[in-house]
């Protein structure tokens, strides 16, 4: 089992988009759900959402969040209060970028690293160097 990755954004089709993304990077072995949106196609987050996505991808391996906006973070740390204490302290929040951190993540998790070193790489890709001009 691997670390399993769940994707939260604003725009469902922006976490469904981040998520075929890093799935096709890392392949089967690594479970990522993707939550976002609001009713009727609107923006938004939903707490009870994040936690039905990360109850899907858990496993002893632990569960990374990535999240796109400041809000995302207070739904999803509902989320996960909203969980039982032991999978609690096997669940972390993490501020690495959306996108990059959700592909260096999954690849990451993909060969077996842990949930601190999977959360520790995708907080790096938000350092990856600039193209210069």
């Amino acid at each position: 089992m691997a670390v399993g990755i769940v994707v939260v954004s604003h725009s469902a089709r922006l976490a469904d988009g981040v998520k075929e993304l890093a799935g096709q990077m890392a392949g089967a072995e690594v479970k990522i759900a993707a939550t976002g949106g609001g009713p009727d196609d609107t923006l938004g987050t939903n707490a009870v959402q994040i936690e039905a996505a990360i109850n899907r991808v858990y496993g002893d391996d632990g569960v990374l969040i990535l999240v796109d906006l400041g809000s995302a973070v207070l739904s999803a740390e509902v989320a996960v209060e909203s969980l039982p204490p032991e999978r609690q302290e096997h669940v972390l929040i993490s501020n690495a970028p959306l996108v990059e951190g959700a592909v260096v993540a999954t690849v990451e998790a993909s060969i077996g690293a842990s949930l601190l070193n999977v959360e520790a790489a995708a907080v790096r890709a938000g350092s990856m160097p600039k193209v210069e001009r």
